[in-house]
């Protein structure tokens, strides 16, 4: 198993690329499989050309702001691994029926394309487009069964505008998934958790729809959870919905789904805009019955937290740094967003945990990952890390 990682922009990808290329040539190693993940805007023609004939295993999605490696931030990031004895398989789907069959249609054919049908990959990286992630994971278990971890992000801009794509190769859209299935040579080893922490306050949704709360302990959503941040997140005024997403960041909505040697693990769900009606809209979805309990963030927390998660990559394996070819992180967007004068905080202290081994990292509007005692599940707010074995 070998791996590399490039930081790009759009004036050197395809020199960089034809030299990568060519290097990879002359050490006689094949890429297998390769993640490029990107700010909205930034690939040009000529460079999607040089992907093409890179990998036939591509696998592509836009990342807010960039994306972040071992050598830093970069408006394009590329993820290459070489594994001869591995199999791989990417394919993309636009969303023009139901989530659910776009999802199974992409993974059958990723396994096609690896040349595994109806067999279970080791894992399924996925990136999708905002707004029916849940349904998304639910195709893809229909076909590889809900064992297989899944683990990826929503594809994302830098302004929540719709920018955001997914593609394989150079097919690309603005509404669906790319999902790749990786069977590897090696140990995969993971991570999916988000620097939250519980505060005392929390009650049950007594009326939801899809990702939308209405009430909560059968008051106003809004007025519940006004009361519970302090008012640092504000209701709407007059007749509009107000935009809450930045400002509640620092507080997100958490479901308490399991436990790891008995500490309580929250999946977090984004507020995104409270409504005049009193209700709030979120980044996932929740249902009625569920409690739900306010979160509480810190910036210096979410700035260390990517470095804990590969750390805790690491153990899931009992792994140290040099152990690994390399690695694949998911940050959230938003906590990008809320530490941006703390970035180099963030891939410092990744680079840390990894010993300065390979590692990419995508800022994501949406994460998707699987949760001890509780399988796949999408979330906001969260980080993960796979870490890839060098040695069987």
């Amino acid at each position: 198993m070998y791996i590399e990682t490039l930081g790009l922009t759009a004036q050197s990808a395809v020199q960089e690329l034809e030299i990568l290329e060519s290097r990879l040539r002359a050490e006689n190693r094949k890429i297998s499989f390769a993640a490029l993940h990107h700010r909205a805007g930034e690939l040009t023609h000529q460079a999607l050309a040089a992907l093409d004939a890179l990998s036939p295993a591509l696998h592509r999605a836009t990342s807010c702001g960039g994306t972040m490696s071992q050598h830093g931030l970069a408006d394009i990031g590329l993820f290459v691994v070489c594994d001869p004895d591995g199999d791989y398989g990417t394919a993309h789907a636009a969303f023009d029926a139901d989530t659910g069959s776009a999802a199974q249609r992409a993974t059958e054919q990723a396994l096609a394309n690896a040349g595994r049908d109806g067999e279970a990959p080791d894992l399924v990286w996925i990136s999708i487009t905002p707004g029916s992630e849940e349904d998304a994971i639910r195709g893809i278990e229909a076909v590889v069964g809900a064992d297989v971890p899944i683990i990826g992000g929503s594809a994302a801009d830098d302004d929540v505008s719709g920018k955001w794509e997914v593609g394989s190769s150079s097919q690309a859209s603005t509404n669906g998934l790319v999902v790749s299935v990786l069977f590897c040579s090696t140990p995969l080893h993971f991570a999916y958790q988000n620097g939250y922490v519980p505060t005392a306050a929390s009650g049950v949704v007594t009326r939801s729809e899809g990702r939308r709360v209405f009430e909560i302990d059968s008051l106003p959503a809004t007025e519940v959870y006004h009361s519970w941040n302090g008012g640092d997140v504000p209701r709407a005024t007059g007749g509009d919905s107000e935009n809450i997403l930045s400002k509640a960041t620092l507080w997100p909505l958490g479901r308490k789904i399991g436990a790891l040697a008995d500490v309580p693990y929250y999946l977090l769900a984004h507020p995104c805009a409270a409504n005049p009606d009193g209700s709030i809209d979120l980044f996932a979805e929740v249902a009625e019955g569920e409690t739900l309990t306010q979160m509480q963030g810190d910036r210096a927390a979410l700035a260390a937290r990517a470095g804990r998660v590969a750390e805790f990559a690491l153990k899931a394996g009992d792994k140290g740094a040099a152990d690994i070819a390399g690695a694949l992180m998911v940050y959230c967007g938003g906590c990008r967003l809320a530490v941006e004068d703390r970035l180099e905080e963030v891939y410092t202290g990744v680079n840390t945990a990894l010993d300065t081994t390979p590692f990419l990292g995508v800022f994501t509007f949406g994460e998707q990952g699987p949760v001890h005692d509780a399988g796949n599940r999408h979330g906001n707010l969260m980080i993960s890390c796979i870490a890839f074995s060098k040695d069987p």
